[in-house]
């Protein structure tokens, strides 16, 4: 389509364009476009929103930030999918308003400019509503006003209240963009605190039951269960991995499948489906949301195996190799083929994963962790993201894929709501700022929502490893304050710390393979520190939004610094990090107040939240001491002018 006014370079929008942008509701997006047109008229512009096949829209202004970028942001109400356009218009009476005001320094004649600005208030006034479009009215006929001075009848069509009651309405002949998609989550896809355990450790669902308030109590939303499937029996993994089996292993989880049912099925170990929907309810009224994992692979004794044999390859002897991780080898698991020879085959398949979120969708259960994702196809989750959340828009899935940026993105691009990330292998001060910058302030942050956790099943690394209590209470206290989702793995909360060797990552003696006993009440548990930062974290919705993050400086290397959030917003914080859990560590930060909103001179109060003291500081360089060594790693601090 033909028109005057380029817009170009429109954001949010992902690197394809061919799937949304992410929000989630109460979010205040940034938008921002490429806008000019020929000429030196004034422009102005906007952005609109609607529900996809609603018919009301909502419209926010956009402001001429420079070098032809305009910029503004709006807000979304409603869950599901969306489309914003961007509109521009030659603004009229911003034009004439700049003209007049240099003809008149100039000592031109502007008789005919009077008129002209007279006629365009006429024509504006009648989009506004009474005393407003009686305001531009009488503004019009000042103009008009031939009996008073020039400098009388200026100061009638330039009144600045005038020009801000038409400033943002449209002319007759705008230019649209064509529309650009936003898929918008509901308020736990951006905001969440995950807690992971096996049900099985604990006596099954009936005796997870009892493991619930004490999760509720550190202040949880999402608990999340590993697979709670049939386990084959073929192959099964006995303690550490190993492939000798003695009496009463249980087997990995994920090798999902057996005589006694595939992925819709409950191991009968946990108990039966009357059992999961209690624990279900019982999650539900501690404010605790129940997560599945969604792992799509096959035990040797899934019926799938014998019922499809075409979804698997099979080699040259007819046999199916198992799954493969180099070093890692998983000989009681059968990987699917999710791109089968014949269509029907595929079609078949694709269905058939559709309806097991479809069946635990219908036992209520909105979020699904998913396993390794990347092992397979990207089109294989475009397309059942998007069937899923035609009819369940609220559903959301965290994507497990520890892998090459390229596709960690991709998979967060074609629709999964959140992501893993390499937070567990960033130690350092400068790769941690380098990588919540790149996930808070690139490309990514408009579609690609990371979750952090220190530690899962699989992985025991950096600090963590044979590390001291501090390391467990800072790297907590960085995963739950840097992003606004975060998850950790039972056990976490009682510093285990022992791992498979120096060159595996896993944990020796891995729940995977074993059921672990654990004393919960243990006096030196961290699960009291667990509790106070997902109280302050709840307390303050600065810590609800990824992209408020503001590094700050520090004399010593071993600090992290941080704020969140904006003074003029009612919530600053300033979170302070020892990373150094063996030594008591000091510093002199260099705070960027300005631009955060705080008086750069003068003093100002600090309050710990963590640790209960206020400060009172003056100036942009405060001391700060932290003694990991008495439990000091952090300080979460609330800054007041």
């Amino acid at each position: 389509m033909l028109a005057r006014i380029v817009i170009d370079d429109i954001h949010p929008r992902t690197p394809s364009g061919r799937y949304p942008a992410k929000a989630v509701v109460g979010e205040r997006v940034p938008v921002s476009a490429t806008i000019f047109k020929d000429g030196h008229d004034r422009l102005a512009a906007r952005v609109r929103w609607r529900r996809a096949g609603k018919r009301t829209w909502h419209s926010a202004p956009l402001r001429d930030v420079g070098n032809d970028r305009w910029e503004g942001e709006l807000t979304p109400s409603a869950v599901g999918a969306h489309e914003l356009v961007i509109e521009a218009w030659r603004d009229r009476f911003a034009t004439w308003r700049h003209d007049i005001e240099i003809r008149v320094a100039a000592g031109d004649d502007v008789e005919v400019e009077l008129e002209e600005g007279a006629r365009i208030l006429e024509a504006l006034a009648s989009q506004l509503p009474g005393r407003a479009r009686k305001r531009v009215l009488d503004a019009a006929a000042g103009l008009r006003r031939t009996s008073c001075s020039l400098h009388v009848r200026l100061n009638a069509g330039l009144d600045d209240r005038v020009a801000e009651l038409v400033g943002d309405l449209p002319d007759a002949d705008l230019t649209a963009s064509e529309p650009v998609g936003l898929w918008v989550d509901r308020e736990r896809a951006g905001f969440s605190a995950w807690y992971e355990f096996f049900p099985r450790s604990e006596g099954g669902f009936v005796g997870a039951m009892d493991r619930l308030p004490a999760i509720a109590e550190m202040g949880f939303d999402v608990v999340y269960l590993p697979p709670i499937h049939p386990i084959g029996k073929t192959d099964r993994k006995g303690r550490n991995n190993t492939l000798t089996v003695e009496p009463g292993d249980p087997g990995s989880p994920w090798a999902i499948g057996s005589p006694e049912g595939g992925h819709t099925a409950i191991h009968p170990e946990l108990g039966t489906i009357e059992d999961f929907r209690r624990f279900r309810d019982r999650a539900s009224e501690l404010g605790l949301e129940v997560a599945l994992d969604y792992a799509l692979q096959c035990s040797p004794d899934h019926p799938w195996v014998t019922e499809h044999p075409e979804w698997f390859h099979r080699r040259p002897d007819g046999s199916i190799r198992f799954a493969e991780n180099p070093p890692k080898k998983y000989q009681d698991i059968y990987p699917i083929n999710f791109w089968p020879e014949r269509d029907a085959d595929r079609v078949a398949l694709w269905k058939a994963c559709r309806d097991i979120l479809r069946y635990w969708i219908g036992e209520g259960v909105r979020i699904f962790r998913v396993d390794n994702p990347h092992t397979k196809p990207i089109a294989f989750w475009a397309w059942l993201i998007e069937r899923i959340h035609r009819n369940h828009p609220d559903v959301i899935f965290l994507s497990e894929a520890f892998t090459r940026p390229a596709v960690m993105a991709k998979l967060a691009e074609v629709g999964f709501t959140q992501s893993y990330t390499y937070f567990t292998w960033r130690t350092e001060p400068w790769e941690l700022r380098e990588y919540v910058e790149e996930l808070a302030h690139g490309p990514l942050a408009e579609y690609m929502r990371p979750n952090f956790w220190p530690n899962t099943p699989d992985i025991l690394s950096g600090p963590l490893r044979h590390g001291p209590p501090a390391a467990f209470l800072l790297r907590f206290v960085l995963a739950a304050t840097l992003v606004p989702s975060y998850g950790i793995y039972s056990g976490y909360e009682l510093y285990e710390n022992e791992p498979a060797s120096d060159e595996n990552e896993e944990y020796l003696n891995s729940e995977k393979y074993e059921i672990r006993r654990r004393d919960w009440g243990r006096p030196d548990s961290m699960a009291p520190f667990i509790a106070q930062v997902n109280a302050i974290r709840r307390r303050h919705p600065a810590f609800r939004w990824l992209r408020n993050v503001r590094f700050h400086h520090s004399a010593n290397d071993r600090f992290l610094v941080w704020s969140r959030g904006h003074a003029a917003e009612g919530d600053l914080m300033l979170v302070v990090v020892n990373l150094d859990p063996h030594h008591p560590q000091e510093t002199v930060l260099g705070l960027d107040l300005a631009a955060i909103g705080m008086p750069t001179h003068g003093p100002y109060t600090a309050a710990d939240e963590l640790g209960g003291e206020t400060y009172t500081w003056d100036g942009p360089n405060p001391y700060v001491r932290l003694d990991p060594t008495r439990g000091q790693v952090a300080h979460i601090l609330t800054l007041q002018a």
